[in-house]
């Protein structure tokens, strides 16, 4: 597809959770409180002109469904504040200094001073009827293998409550995650196609991991994706569940799109889901600027040179990566994979000396990968005991290489390791048993020994040496 023959037009916006307390009271951020039903609240929320005057047209949308809310609490995870009885309290300043630390990473211009605005939001997902949400910087960019993408625009704000259950006449919401601190990032429409939409998805994401301050797992990062062609409007999708499926959602919106231009029909400006299946759903029409209004319940932030002075830029993922691999010879893959992981890779090779970096990288990164997709057992139960356990027999020299998943299995399974079991066999022997078999199963292909030699002697033996012998001995 010639997407810029297209007009092909696309900018992503990227939601980030902080590792910090809510952005507006003490309140910890759990997100999934353990005790939900403390606490019961119903509401009707009604829009609320914008500083143009006007009531934007996704509030008024909202409302004309008549709903009213119910939103489940527990004193464990909100207060007041969460409730809408209680002005906010004073700014989170570990979160402001997270949004400070990431326009640095984003080479972006911060501005002199933060003031926090209401976006009217009357879905529910806010107690008030608004978010709170407040520019931290302008004119950032990332560099891609495309070319340089925009930011134009880095903003902090509060998240919204959960959606729990809803029926014709109600939607339920837990207060739980509601005030969360949230970083919002919106790129400029300078990404070309949808693979780049992937890289530069990827790449923000990174940036945020770097920082060692923002939520990890499922649901603490989304991402949104506008796009436009030519003689179309702008399309905003909301709900992607991973990276991996941008591109093809991507795809199938520009078909939607094409096909309706093709029927002589115009493209509306909406605000449309992903779906599992790689389409779009209407969601809502497209919010305007007559959302927003100032926010009168918290001061003006000025951004001193003392707030910018205490900040410290972290280093980034990629280049923690780049510096693994120089130092200990292992692939750009595994250096990544180990640094994505937290893992104190310099720790094992200098306990585990007698075995090579990268054979310590593949048993922490790629060993525990295929466990769980290969064999089907619970990788995650592994612990950092049982990976130097398993690295001290083979340094050792108790067990082979290939035992070494073997061994892990059975720790996932809580049974006590026998190394006799896993007793490896020297060359010499394991050269006279090939033979033996080749001898006895003549005419097999050196696939077909193989499989038999590794299921003789099941985690004895390396697998590399064994084919070494087969090539050697099957003409």
């Amino acid at each position: 597809m010639d997407y810029k023959k297209l007009g092909f037009k696309c900018g992503i916006e990227i939601h980030q959770q902080l590792e910090t307390h809510k952005l507006f009271c003490s309140c910890p951020s759990l997100v999934n409180d353990e005790h939900p039903n403390d606490i019961k609240i119903i509401r009707k929320l009604r829009p609320s002109a914008g500083e143009t005057g006007e009531i934007d047209k996704a509030a008024l949308h909202e409302m004309k469904k008549g709903k009213y809310f119910v939103y489940e609490a527990a004193s464990t995870s909100a207060c007041l504040v969460e409730f809408d009885e209680e002005p906010p309290h004073k700014v989170n300043e570990d979160a402001l200094d997270t949004a400070l630390i990431v326009a640095k990473l984003i080479n972006a211009d911060i501005v002199d001073e933060i003031q926090f605005m209401r976006k009217t939001v009357i879905d529910g997902s806010n107690t008030s009827g608004f978010q709170r949400t407040a520019l931290v910087a302008t004119n950032g960019y990332i560099e891609t293998s495309l070319g340089k993408v925009g930011i134009p625009v880095l903003c902090l704000e509060e998240e919204a409550a959960k959606k729990i259950k809803k029926d014709e006449k109600s939607v339920t919401y837990r207060l739980d995650r509601l005030g969360v601190a949230l970083l919002e990032i919106a790129t400029d429409p300078d990404i070309q196609n949808p693979e780049h939409a992937k890289e530069v998805a990827g790449k923000i994401g990174m940036i945020l991991r770097s920082t060692e301050r923002v939520k990890r797992g499922l649901g603490t990062i989304r991402q949104d994706v506008n796009i436009s062609i030519k003689s179309g409007a702008r399309v905003e999708i909301k709900g992607f569940q991973d990276l991996k499926s941008i591109p093809k959602i991507i795809e199938n919106e520009i078909v939607r799109q094409k096909e309706i231009i093709k029927k002589g029909k115009k493209i509306v400006s909406e605000v449309r889901k992903a779906e599992s299946d790689f389409s779009t759903s209407f969601l809502r029409p497209m919010p305007g600027a007559a959302r927003m209004y100032p926010e009168t319940d918290v001061p003006i932030i000025p951004i001193t040179a003392e707030m910018l002075t205490r900040i410290e830029i972290p280093e980034l993922i990629t280049e923690k990566a780049v510096a693994l691999e120089k130092k200990y010879g292992i692939s750009d893959v595994l250096a990544s994979e180990i640094i994505k992981l937290g893992i104190d890779f310099g720790h094992y090779v200098g306990v585990f000396k007698k075995v090579k970096p990268n054979q310590i990288a593949e048993i922490l990164v790629n060993i525990p990968k295929d466990i769980k997709s290969r064999l089907k057992h619970d990788s995650d139960k592994l612990k950092q005991e049982d990976f130097e356990e398993v690295l001290g027999y083979l340094n050792d020299g108790k067990i082979g290489k290939a035992a070494v998943i073997e061994v892990l299995v059975e720790k996932i399974k809580g049974n006590k390791v026998n190394l006799a079991k896993y007793e490896g066999v020297d060359d010499k022997k394991l050269e006279i048993e090939i033979k033996k078999i080749i001898v006895s199963k003549k005419g097999l292909s050196v696939g077909a020994y193989m499989g038999m030699i590794m299921g003789k002697f099941r985690g004895k033996v390396d697998g590399k040496k064994v084919m070494e012998i087969l090539k050697k001995e099957v003409k």
